[in-house]
């Protein structure tokens, strides 16, 4: 595992922005061929985006699970080579390599799974079912609620879980005991699903730590309100009679977004949470630190205070802050898991105490460099500010890529930066992540469409929207070119993030 007081450099690419054959990145062979790029650039971390199941918008932060894992990172080669599944037919006309088409992808891919779930239950040995079956049990505390969440779901046509029949939304014993029974060949689909996910991640988490590579993986802090999590404990958040949420989270207007970002996720009843020694956060954050080295927690000021807006309210005008739980959550999870791996996102409107919570519980923090370039030598963003205690970025998935940025920045920002850096629209990229390196910060990483200086029409995703633009980016092999991993690979080494001799370098 990493350690997050030694420098090294990583790349952020989502696991759904891979190449391969089936409509979506996923933990097949181009992933660990890209496990294998990394180690040839010298980079020892590769950070992911949240690997939950996608919710509305496609969104991997609007998630039916905290704890599942994305059927659509479950790879299908090794499915194939079990014997549970028949090399699938492609859809006519195959699907784009560059860009993830959800509405196809999602049905398909499902169609293979569940005929790979067929194959599995009419062909495992007693080996794979004992592997199974053990898992199954060490994993029960929320794969029981998933399971038969999704079942449900399934049973009641997708309809949230507010609107199923009363005893099981109101989970009444008698009724999920039934339900179960009733469904136990859908709850057992969704439980393999997840084994295989399980499986398949853990393989290639293994194969990166074995060639010095860490996996940075990404946990959002809130949950969604339909979701098996807030189904299974609506105890634990602002839910009215009518498991409504009478206040959501987000955040308020600022320069960016007007009337700010209303994410309508539920919060938190910290108070009961903390009556149980926020056991569901410690659950969390182990399943969390199973499948990565190290993660991100987005939104990491909602833990010193959170932006509370009423559920009538249409935007984020209306809100007010509220106190979040603090330190005392961090040193009730420590006390189970020992000194926690985690990188907090503190960007956007951070105050005091944020810093000071970060600080207290020993988190890197992130800089980004592209916000250092609006005003002057004092703007915190830039790297002479910076300390060794943080993550710095190039941008990240919320940002522009480096040379789209360039494109559309002001001009006070395009002369500032060519001066600062210095660079032009030709080799910003390459200035912006030499930076990074060159600091005094602990990690830099930088998403991959920055080392290949791609523009605009490659960002990931723009906060705050939702359509076919977001989540949907991939890339392919051919864009990888010799030159552009020697000069990541010389940066990486010339600013003491990777072992290699500069002189053996090509």
């Amino acid at each position: 595992m990493i350690d997050l007081e030694q420098r090294a450099a990583g790349v952020l690419l989502h696991v759904t922005s891979l190449p391969g054959p089936h409509g979506i990145g996923d933990f097949g062979p181009d992933a660990y061929r890209f496990v294998d790029w990394l180690q040839s650039a010298g980079q020892r971390v590769w950070q992911w985006l949240p690997t939950n199941p996608i919710g509305p918008g496609n969104s991997p932060y609007q998630s039916v699970s905290a704890f599942a894992g994305s059927p659509l990172m479950v790879a299908l080669e090794p499915l194939i080579d079990a014997g549970w599944l028949h090399a699938p037919m492609l859809p006519d006309g195959g699907f784009d390599a560059r860009t993830v088409d959800f509405g196809r992808v999602i049905g398909w891919r499902q169609a293979q799974l569940r005929d790979a779930h067929a194959g599995f239950v009419a062909k495992r040995d007693a080996g794979e079912h004992s592997a199974f079956a053990q898992w199954s049990a060490q994993q029960c505390g929320w794969l029981d609620d998933y399971a038969l969440f999704m079942a449900l779901e399934t049973a009641h046509h997708g309809a949230p879980w507010w609107r199923w029949d009363g005893p099981l939304r109101e989970r009444d014993a008698a009724a999920l005991v039934a339900a179960r029974e009733r469904h136990a060949d859908e709850i057992g689909f969704w439980a393999f699903v997840q084994w295989c996910f399980d499986t398949q991640s853990h393989a290639l988490k293994r194969y990166a730590n074995d060639r010095g590579v860490s996996i940075m993986g990404d946990l959002p802090i809130f949950i969604a309100h339909h979701s098996a999590d807030c189904w299974s404990r609506p105890d634990l958040y602002l839910l009215d009679d009518a498991y409504q949420p009478t206040s959501v989270a987000g955040c308020p207007p600022d320069a960016m977004a007007a009337t700010g970002q209303r994410w309508g996720n539920p919060l938190y009843r910290w108070d009961r949470m903390a009556n149980e020694d926020f056991a569901w956060w410690t659950a969390r954050l182990r399943r969390a630190l199973d499948q990565a080295d190290v993660f991100r927690i987005d939104h990491f000021r909602g833990f010193a205070g959170y932006y509370e807006i009423p559920a009538t309210c249409p935007t984020a005008e209306e809100g007010e802050w509220k106190p979040g739980p603090g330190k005392a959550l961090f040193d009730a999870i420590e006390r189970v898991l020992g000194p926690l791996p985690i990188v907090a996102e503190d960007l956007g409107f951070i105050t005091r105490d944020v810093h000071e919570l970060r600080d207290a519980c020993h988190f890197p923090g992130m800089k980004i460099l592209q916000f250092g370039f609006a005003g002057d030598a004092s703007d915190e963003y830039l790297p002479h500010h910076w300390g060794r205690n943080f993550v710095a970025y190039t941008g990240t998935h919320d940002n522009h890529t480096v040379r789209g940025w360039w494109d559309t920045a002001t001009a006070h920002e395009r002369a500032y930066a060519g001066s600062y850096l210095p660079a032009n629209a030709s080799d910003v990229h390459w200035a912006m992540i030499r930076a990074c390196c060159n600091s005094v910060a602990n990690m830099a990483v930088y998403q991959l469409q920055d080392v290949l200086g791609l523009g605009l029409e490659h960002r990931m995703n723009t906060p705050g929207t939702v359509g076919d633009h977001n989540w949907t980016w991939r890339f392919e092999w051919g864009m990888v070119d010799a030159e552009a991993t020697r000069v990541l690979a010389l940066i990486t080494a010339a600013s003491g993030r990777c072992v290699f001799e500069l002189a053996r370098l090509p």
